[in-house]
């Protein structure tokens, strides 16, 4: 690099959950374009890998959809600009209205951040505590929750596992190659691909990339995957290929789960789910054989037919055989937060204990219909139905943060409804998004470049890292963080006292043991302050941690806690001494990184001390769902029906789909349209060719969509992209949109009977040509 190049400065990727570092050169006429990245090999994780939609970053940052100023709805359902100070009074008072009239559990919260942007997270919780807002939902709740609600029942907490030196990776509705979820995921693909002693087996309807490389390719009917799972185990459990010896050590429950499969009819399960016998039996024999198995289960699965049950057999398949706690396997993860935990209020730092809190507190049902809470989160289908009654503790208020739930989740049209309805609607965002344009108030606030920003997505092991990202640029003119916006509107709540912060700053001034010491203090004498912990400590040391980092101020308290939790990891990662003073190092240490820091290194032996359980072993019987597990014996998997002879996948992950924060059509290279993926022989029974347009129908809608004849597909499956359906300016400033929104053809009361996710996966469609 020359000495006139511009500098490459740190950040990370925010288009999925892995974060991968990336490093920008920024550039433009005004020095606010991500010219040129690429893979960062300092970070800790990612190594310098990057995939290819972290070097379209541009289209995020920089664009028309960019807003400046708050807005305010008229009366005739226009915007206007008004200033700062008038609309965070307004919408102070308004939020105190709602909480005076019908209680602070009325104001319901949506949103944390999204993949790269959780910071928010920590700070809504103060406000959310000062109104008594105690329900929540994020975008977990439409995909993840079923497996929580599974991993805590099993094992007390939420695990990943170890692809990098497993012999056997399983992949059960995920495509590592387009949605990764793991280190440099494509490479690691072809590492175990070209390896004749490993074995990679994907379970998938589509010949994905990932299947394509796959030793063994399980290509079951979609929505099919619980028959597959329950026959894979009556082949395990009728040939004895379990890991008794390992089970008789650490398990409970094995003579409860035994009679459900001792005389499951394997072969017809496999007739029903479409796969060969002799494919599944292979499958199941190569798990149950080799000295280590590392699997992952995502979306394919989680956003369809028996999708807590799924979660149940696949961690019925790893546990049996022994697949957790040693290299190549399922593991624990030391996680900065571990966000799958927390009650119905889930407010302040009871957010981030790792306490078993869906157990106790005062409610784990949704007021109106009573769906369970998993994780403290309310189910995505449900909130429509929290809405549009007259139950008296119904959701009145919302607000929306980082989130765009009017597009994002299932059932659009009954959304829509219900946001339209609310008393009031606050959206927090850096665009007029389909949810703010249904709202009250739009309140910009700072992109993820322009402030100090973190993902609380640490997953790996033995060596877990931290990444504080550094702004890359001073916010737009007007703009600050969620941070500063909650503190504001704390303040215009009366709820953020003068006096702990000045006490906490001239602390801080003092040292790091008068600071530590004033906080336990104060908490002892007021616990209501904990709650407010984050506002409070941003506002006493925010702007006085190194410039441009004042929103990490709320994550030493995280530091604090994971001291106190897990000093041994700490520890081995070099942050040593009592654990206030480990944690301050560490806070230290991820101020100081601008990569990321190893802020754990974790032993595979301490693995098994890690349940969570009643009794401190692996429990394998969930009762609860052998009523849905001994139904699959008398339930036809037959979802089409002579009106909806296809199944749609309505979200599929393609080279140039992401999360729905890149609004700009133009960021991607293939396939901008979003096409329908349809297989040939089915496309020419229709008479359709490639490129054609169709009129694609469920039972919510209809939508008008381009053909792409893919041999990918099997016959009768179709498949749309997620991640289209947004409007943008043209070239002549009018808005355009692009592609098909998924869930204008979804419903919300199609989902999981546990969890309440989403049928996405598998939503009977029909398709007439035009």
């Amino acid at each position: 690099m020359s000495a006139n190049d511009p500098e490459w400065k740190s950040t990370a990727c925010i288009l999925c959950e892995c974060n991968c570092g990336i490093e920008v050169q920024l550039g433009g006429t005004d020095g606010r374009h991500l010219v040129k990245v690429r893979g960062d090999d300092a970070h800790p994780a990612s190594k310098g890998y990057a995939c290819e939609k972290a070097h379209r970053l541009d289209f995020y940052q920089n664009g028309p959809h960019r807003l400046t100023k708050p807005l305010r709805r008229r009366s005739d359902g226009s915007f206007e600009e008004i200033d700062w100070d008038t609309a965070i009074v307004e919408v102070a008072a308004r939020l105190s209205a709602v909480r005076k009239a019908h209680g602070g559990e009325t104001i319901f919260y949506y949103g944390g951040g999204g993949q790269g942007n959780h910071f928010p997270a920590i700070y809504n919780s103060a406000t959310r505590a000062a109104l008594g807002s105690i329900h929540r939902s994020s975008a977990l709740a439409q995909e993840k929750t079923g497996e929580f609600w599974v991993a805590r029942k099993m094992v007390g907490f939420y695990t990943r596992s170890d692809f990098e030196h497993t012999e056997v990776a399983f992949f059960l509705g995920k495509n590592p190659w387009q949605s990764h979820s793991f280190p440099h995921a494509r490479v690691t693909l072809k590492e175990i691909a070209k390896d004749p002693s490993r074995c990679l087996i994907v379970v998938d309807p589509r010949r994905t990339q990932s299947a394509e490389l796959a030793d063994i390719h399980l290509q079951v009917k979609p929505g099919t995957d619980a028959w597959l799972l329950a026959g894979m185990l009556g082949v395990l459990v009728q040939e004895k290929l379990l890991a008794s010896e390992w089970l008789a050590r650490h398990a409970e429950g094995l003579a409860e789960v035994l009679p459900h499969f001792t005389g499951l009819p394997v072969a017809q399960y496999c007739q029903a789910c479409g796969v060969p016998e002799d494919l599944v039996r292979k499958a199941a024999r190569r798990i149950a054989t080799a000295a280590s198995v590392a699997s992952f289960e995502d979306l394919g699965v989680q956003m369809n037919r028996h999708s807590t049950l799924v979660s149940y057999l696949h961690k019925l398949l790893i546990l049996l055989t022994g697949n957790f706690g040693r290299e190549g396997s399922a593991y624990v993860p030391t996680m900065m937060v571990p966000f799958t935990q927390g009650n119905e209020g889930g407010a302040g730092v009871g957010a981030i204990s790792q306490d078993h809190q869906d157990d106790v507190g005062p409610a784990r049902v949704t007021p109106v219909t009573g769906a369970l809470l998993i994780g403290g989160l309310t189910p995505c289908n449900v909130i429509p139905d929290e809405i549009l009654t007259d139950h008296p503790k119904r959701f009145r208020a919302m607000m929306v943060e980082c989130a765009n739930p009017a597009h994002s989740l299932a059932d659009s049209v009954h959304m829509r409804e219900a946001l339209s309805s609310l008393e009031l609607l606050v959206t927090i965002d850096v665009t007029l998004s389909e949810t703010a344009r249904l709202g009250h108030y739009v309140l910009p606030v700072a992109s993820q470049f322009e402030k100090a920003e973190a993902t609380f997505f640490n997953f790996e092991f033995p060596h877990n890292y931290f990444h504080l990202r550094r702004p890359l640029m001073p916010p737009l003119h007007g703009l600050f963080s969620e941070a500063e916006l909650h503190c504001r509107l704390l303040e215009a709540l009366g709820e953020l006292p003068a006096e702990p912060i000045a006490a906490l700053r001239a602390a801080w001034k003092q040292s790091r043991q008068a600071f530590r010491e004033k906080v336990f203090e104060l908490a002892m004498s007021d616990p209501r302050l904990i709650a407010l912990a984050p506002a409070l400590l941003y506002r006493a040391i925010g702007d006085l941690l190194p410039e441009g980092l004042g929103e990490a101020a709320g994550a030493w308290l995280l530091c604090q806690t994971l001291a106190q939790t897990h000093p041994g990891s700490l520890a081995r990662a070099g942050f040593t001494g009592e654990p206030g003073e480990a944690g301050d190092a560490l806070f230290d240490a991820i101020l100081a990184a601008k990569s990321g820091v190893v802020f754990a290194i974790d032993d595979w032996a301490e693995c098994l001390d890690r349940l969570r359980t009643p009794t401190g072993k692996v429990q394998l019987a969930i009762p609860e769902l052998f009523v849905d597990l001994d139904g699959l014996a008398t339930t036809p998997p037959s979802l089409t029906t002579e009106d909806f002879p296809f199944l749609l996948s309505a979200g599929e992950r393609r080279s140039f789909t992401a999360n729905t924060i890149i609004r700009n059509p133009d960021w991607r290279r293939k396939d901008p349209g979003g096409a329908l993926s349809i297989n040939p022989e089915d496309a020419k029974s229709l008479g359709v060719v490639d490129g054609a347009r169709a009129r694609l129908t469920t039972r919510r809608g209809s939508a008008d969509v381009l053909i792409q004849v893919s041999d990918r597909m099997q016959r009768g499956h179709v498949s749309l992209p997620n991640g289209l359906g947004l409007d943008f300016p043209g070239a002549d400033g009018h808005k355009v949109t692009v592609g098909v929104g998924p869930n204008e053809l979804t419903r919300s009361e199609d989902r999981d009977r546990v969890a309440g996710t989403p049928w996405h996966k598998s939503t009977p469609a029909r398709l007439d040509p035009l």
